[in-house]
This record gives C-alpha cells, sequence and structure tokens, in this order.
C-alpha cells in the first residue's frame, strides 16, 4: 500500500474542553506524524514512533507549524460568493436589493460550473475541507457544485432551494417542482464519492405551507439527509413568519409542525428565540448554527450561547462563515468573530474551545464525528497545516506566545488565509500557499 506522511505538530479533540487544563480533551503532540493511504489516515502519532511500514514513505515536513483537522463549515451559499460586502442595513434589503439578483444568474450551467471551481478553490485557501452549504432555486447550481466537489474527492453536502414564494419569478419553483427535483438530486448525487444532498427550504418566509409540507415529506422519505435552512435572524422576519403562519407558537414552530426539527436538523441564526423555542430545539436535537460575521453585518443581533445552555445544557450547535452574509471565508475570522459577539454578553470563548468546534463539534453538528473531525486512525485524511506566524504582525506577537492556548488565540484572532499553509483533503495536498515576508 503507497502512503505518504505529514510531519509536524499535531492537534486534534476528542470532546469539547472546559478549559485550558482540561488537557484530557485533546490530543497535541510536539512533533507528530500522520501517515496517509487511499485517503485515509492509518496512523498517527508521535514521529519517533512511525511503525517500521510507514518509514519508506515520501514526508512531507511542515515543521513548525501546526497540523490540525480540517475546518468545517455548518453554514454558507454558493451562488453568494460574489455578494460579500454588499452594502446594505438589513437581512431582508439585502436579500432584496442583491442576492436575490445575483442568484438568478445560476441557472446558466456554464456561470454556475465556473462559481463552483471558485467556490472550492475560495475554502480550501482558507482551510475549509468540508461544508455543508446552500444552492440556488436552480437544480443546476446543485450539480456544478457537487460535481466538482466529486472531481476533487471532496466532502461537500449542498442541495437546491426550495422557495416558492416572496422573491423574484425567476427564482421561485413550486411545491411539487421543489419535492421533485430535490429527490432526483438525492437519486443522482448522494452518496457519490464524498458528497451527500440536503433538503433546502430557504426559509419560512419563502415557502408556502404546501411547499413546507413536501420539505418534510422529504425528510421523512429520506432520514439519510441533513436539512438546512433559517431561523430567527432578524426581527422583522420573525413578524412576516408570524403573519405568514398565524397558527403557529413561534418561528420554531412552524418548522416543527411540518416534522422538520430533528438531529439532522440545521437552522442558521436562531438569534431571538424564546425558551420555549429553545427547548424544543434541544429536545428534537436539532442544530443552532451561530453565524457571527454575518449577525453583526446586518445588524441582526447577537447570539446568546449562554441562555441556550441555561435554557438545555444539552443544547446542539455549531459555527459558520455564512457567506455571503457573512463578511470573511476564514474559519479563523469567523471565530475571532464568535469571541467578540460572547465576550460582548459577558460570555467567555476559550481558544481550545473554539477549535474543537470548527473541528470535531461541528463535525459532531453534522453527524459526521465517526469520519471527519480527527487526526485518528481510520479517520478520512482532511487536515490543514497552520502557521502562527503568517503575517509580520502575527509573527511579531508570536515571539511572545508560550502556550497552545495563546498560539490558538493568536490564530484565530489576527489569522487568515495567509496563516493556512496547505489543505489536505483525503490524503492530497489540495491547496498550498508559501508565504513570503
Amino acid at each position: 500500500m503507497s502512503a505518504e506522511v505529514f510531519r509536524g505538530r499535531l492537534l486534534w479533540f476528542e470532546r469539547e474542553p472546559a478549559g485550558s487544563e482540561d488537557e484530557d480533551a485533546y490530543h497535541y503532540l510536539e512533533d507528530g506524524a500522520i501517515a496517509v493511504a487511499d485517503g485515509r489516515i492509518v496512523w498517527s502519532g508521535d514521529w519517533p514512533d512511525l511503525p517500521s511500514a510507514w518509514r519508506d514513505a515520501p514526508v512531507r515536513d511542515h515543521r513548525p507549524h501546526l497540523i490540525v483537522p480540517g475546518f468545517i463549515d455548518c453554514h454558507l451559499h454558493f451562488p453568494q460568493g460574489q455578494v460579500v460586502a454588499s452594502y446594505a442595513g438589513s437581512l431582508l434589503e439585502w436579500l432584496n436589493t442583491y442576492t436575490f439578483v445575483e442568484e438568478q444568474k445560476y441557472g446558466d450551467p456554464d456561470h454556475a460550473g465556473r462559481m463552483a471551481k471558485a467556490f472550492l478553490d475560495m475554502l480550501l485557501s482558507h482551510g475549509t475541507t468540508t461544508a455543508v452549504a446552500f444552492g440556488s432555486v436552480h437544480r443546476t447550481s446543485a450539480e456544478a457544485l457537487l460535481g466538482e466537489a466529486v472531481k476533487r474527492n471532496m466532502r461537500i453536502v449542498t442541495g437546491k432551494v426550495m422557495m416558492d414564494r416572496n422573491a423574484p419569478d425567476a427564482l421561485t419553483d413550486t411545491a411539487q417542482s421543489g419535492y421533485e427535483d430535490t429527490k432526483a438530486l438525492i437519486a443522482e448525487w448522494h452518496g457519490t464519492g464524498r458528497v451527500e444532498v440536503a433538503i433546502t427550504p430557504r426559509f419560512a418566509l419563502t415557502s408556502t405551507e404546501a411547499q413546507m409540507e413536501a420539505a418534510g415529506t422529504l425528510a421523512r422519505e429520506h432520514p439519510e439527509c441533513l436539512m438546512q435552512t433559517h431561523l430567527s435572524e432578524n426581527r422583522a422576519e420573525i413578524e412576516v413568519v408570524a403573519g405568514l403562519f398565524p397558527w403557529s407558537k413561534d418561528y420554531t414552530d412552524v418548522y416543527d409542525r411540518y416534522g422538520l426539527l430533528s438531529p439532522k436538523s440545521l437552522f442558521g441564526h436562531c438569534i431571538h428565540q424564546s425558551e420555549r423555542e429553545i427547548a424544543r430545539m434541544a429536545e428534537s436535537r436539532s442544530v443552532a448554527v451561530f453565524c457571527p460575521t454575518s449577525n453583526l453585518f446586518l445588524g441582526s443581533g447577537l447570539y446568546d450561547l449562554d441562555k441556550m445552555k441555561a435554557v438545555h445544557p444539552a443544547v446542539r450547535h455549531a459555527i459558520a462563515t455564512d457567506i455571503g452574509g457573512g463578511t470573511s471565508w476564514s474559519m479563523l475570522r469567523t471565530l475571532d468573530e464568535g469571541y467578540k459577539v460572547l465576550n460582548l454578553q459577558g460570555q467567555r470563548y476559550h481558544p481550545l474551545r473554539s477549535f474543537y468546534q470548527a473541528t470535531l463539534g461541528n463535525a459532531k453538528a453534522i453527524g459526521m464525528d465517526d469520519r471527519i473531525g480527527k487526526l485518528a486512525s481510520g479517520y478520512e485524511a482532511d487536515f490543514i497545516v497552520l502557521d502562527s506566524r503568517g503575517t509580520p504582525a502575527m509573527a511579531l506577537r508570536a515571539e511572545t506566545v508560550s502556550t497552545l492556548a495563546e498560539e490558538l488565540f493568536l490564530l484565530q484572532t489576527m489569522g487568515d488565509d495567509r496563516s493556512v499553509r496547505a489543505a489536505i483533503v483525503s490524503g492530497a495536498t489540495a491547496s498550498e500557499n508559501h508565504v513570503t515576508r
């Protein structure tokens, strides 16, 4: 069996750390090695302990840099790569002025294909090796992204958006066509290579009751699929949804009515939920996805993690860039803004917890922690190389860094794509950044 060995400082997690003293929650090897064969990790450990079977394998020596599992982005939008940094004062203004205009282009297979390549290139250059992304309403958009991911042997989940009202005619489907297109995508693509198809009603504001029922039917028929949508992002949005579904107790109840709360359900934002809603989310084991740069950029509000945990300690959560309402493709920048959002509310977010969340924590959120999120034998060989001296300013600060926690905090506070030296996908180097200073 041919293999390749990657050498460097290794960090991965077994569970969420309680703090810097909780060393049992993670593995940190000062001089470690990962042996890779056929797209999987076949051994990891201290360099001197590398088994003789791998001693003659080619070695990629990334010392003194840090090797961690690839970042996992649980919520972003494939058709919005060219919408980032569009001036708007709120969610609904931003959608109507920019996003709905841009997404109409994705009915063109040539445009969707070109942008799929750019989208995956951008993710990899920022250290993201797995993503759960929304397509546009066009089946073509999902096919383009899935096809490009299969070529790269990259783990991507996407689906065509279901949206049959409150959007331009060129961006609407019907309850029936949304159902049929999603069924066809699942039949053709789900489980091909490393890609999966998600059931994707955009949000309750843009789906009729008939389409919400169709989405619930899909979820029942395909329990293997993730379901992704939006929930309680913006107060104006919540008011509109209340008017569209006057029988509902609240926004969360709309999704609950149609059977869309489950361990496979990812709800972007979840900023303005009541205690009843949080408790129902926890009971159903649905996932609340924190999108800090988007929430700040659109003035939507502050995600309150402590409130969620006070209602139910076992509430499931994730973190994501939310491109293109989000303002950076980088999970490092996203962790930084997440720290600030929580700090504004008197909540501490230790860097060990941050890096756990962006790797194994997000893998758990999407139900893939048995495959990705660790540098352990048997796991898919998706990992990244991080340089905590990636910019001159970082290098200056790094002179005084003396602990792993300090280094991680430096990476998340000052790092970006310049800190990502390499991204390895299925054991092959998919992106490499030769930094010069």
